[in-house]
Order: structure tokens, then sequence, then C-alpha cells
């Protein structure tokens, strides 16, 4: 398990009032080799800690239309 106690997180621009919101910690790529992700609403629950291909991919298929939130 990566320590993600480096992390500033930031709030999507795409969080919305109703429940749907995450935060990334995207300045530990360098160090951890990880974008950190969370939700907004309970700092501090569980944290995932993804690869940089990965999580490009997936914002890369939200903006595609091939997921939805």
């Amino acid at each position: 398990m990566n320590d993600l106690a480096g992390a500033i997180w930031r709030k999507s621009s795409r969080s919305n009032d109703q429940g749907l919101c995450v935060e990334v910690a995207d300045n530990l790529v360098g160090a951890l080799g990880v974008v950190g992700v969370r939700d907004s609403k309970d700092l501090d629950g569980p944290t995932l800690a993804v690869s940089p291909p990965g999580w490009s991919a997936f914002v890369g298929a939200l903006r595609d239309g091939q997921l939805r939130p």
C-alpha cells in the first residue's frame, strides 16, 4: 500500500452538489508514481492509488463519453 500522506488534494472541477465528488492528488507522480483519488465527502476514508497511465485512460474515457458518472 502506498503512503499518500504527502498528497495535495484538489477537488474535481466536475464535482457537484449531488454527492458525485472526488478529489485528486497528482503531485505524487514524481515521488511515488501514482495519482491519488478519494471521496471529498469522506476525507478520512479510503483512497485509491492509480498509475498515471491508468488515470489518463480513465479521464479520457470519461471525456469521450465511454463512461458515465
